[in-house]
């Protein structure tokens, strides 16, 4: 089978253990991002099979059409808002999730506390700097004794709140009903409002899935309630914030910090934030970590090998299978 995984960035998937998997497959792997349907449909001529890392790689029509050979998309993780469903059908394209089932949220925590500390205590500044030749040139904050606000209680949202009671902070929560009833549930506090979440923290880290409800959750009324002397952490989804209401609210000065991991449109050419020196911008680093590779990876494979063995239990579009 000719299978073909695009948007490998760090060309990590071919020295993954999990790899070995697909030894006897004719496999193409694509480090560079091509947003032109026709410049990708040419490098996936006679593709029977993609392999897709996370929401990298958009699917559509124009591209469907141009790959008639192609016949299943295995999918990593849980949300494929990339994934044109229907056009995926009418081509005869079979979708199948992959999800691990080791997989761990630790890995986004551990990266957005990493955030946390380098701008709080000024880290990247402070290392450009001293490579310059200049010997301590900022003051940084510390955590403990301030006011760590999470909007969003699930799986990373719990442990980035159990990182900030390890490091003595006031610890707050605010979110929908199931996210403060969780929090409440193991002693967290609860914000008075959202207001009170924006208007109190010295840290807020945002941990809430993308839909079309949260979409622009965040709005510039929110971020003008925040401290002069606050960071604004987004390790979840660019588009949780309203478009250019950071950008907007930085310039204004509140939140004075911000540390991000998401954007709009990935990857990243070049983007307002880059350009700011109260910022920390990361290239979406959070879940891309090698033992979490290999269980997203690992996962994926395994889905691959077992639809073409017969298994039809995980297609995301059942319909295709009446057609075909």
């Amino acid at each position: 089978m000719k299978i073909a995984i695009p948007d490998d960035y760090q060309d990590a998937v071919r020295t993954l253990n999990c790899f070995q998997k697909l030894d006897g497959q004719q496999v193409i792997i694509s480090r560079q991002h091509l947003s032109d349907p026709k410049v990708l449909a040419a490098r996936l001529q006679g593709v029977e099979a993609l392999v897709l890392i996370r929401e990298r790689t958009p699917i559509n029509e124009e591209l469907l059409a141009l790959l008639p050979d192609l016949r299943l998309i295995v999918q990593t993780g849980k949300r494929a808002p990339h994934i044109d469903f229907a056009a995926c059908t009418r081509h005869g394209v079979a979708v199948v999730y992959a999800t691990p089932l080791n997989s761990s949220s630790s890995v986004t925590a551990e990266l957005t506390w990493g955030l946390i500390l380098a701008a709080t205590r000024f880290i990247p500044q402070e290392v450009a700097s001293m490579k310059a030749g200049h010997w301590q040139s900022r003051l940084g904050r510390t955590l403990h004794g301030r006011t760590l606000g999470i909007f969003g209680y699930g799986n990373i949202g719990s442990q980035i709140a159990g990182y900030g009671q390890a490091f003595g902070m006031r610890v707050m929560v605010w979110g929908r009903e199931g996210s403060r009833s969780r929090a409440q549930a193991n002693g967290i506090e609860i914000a008075a409002s959202k207001d009170a979440l924006f208007s109190d923290a010295d840290v807020l880290s945002l941990h809430i899935a993308l839909s079309e409800e949260t979409r622009g959750i965040v709005s510039s009324g929110d971020l003008a309630k925040m401290k002069p002397s606050s960071l604004l952490v987004n390790t979840s989804r660019a588009a949780l914030i309203a478009p250019g209401a950071l950008e907007e609210a930085l310039r204004a000065g509140r939140p004075g910090y911000a540390a991000v991991d998401v954007y709009e449109s990935e990857p990243v050419a070049d983007h307002p934030l880059l350009h700011m020196d109260n910022v920390i911008c990361t290239p979406h680093l959070g879940y891309v970590e090698r033992d979490n590779y290999e269980s997203l990876m690992g996962a994926a494979f395994d889905a691959l090998l077992a639809f073409t063995a017969g298994n039809r239990a995980n297609v995301a579009n059942p319909e295709v299978l009446k057609r075909a």
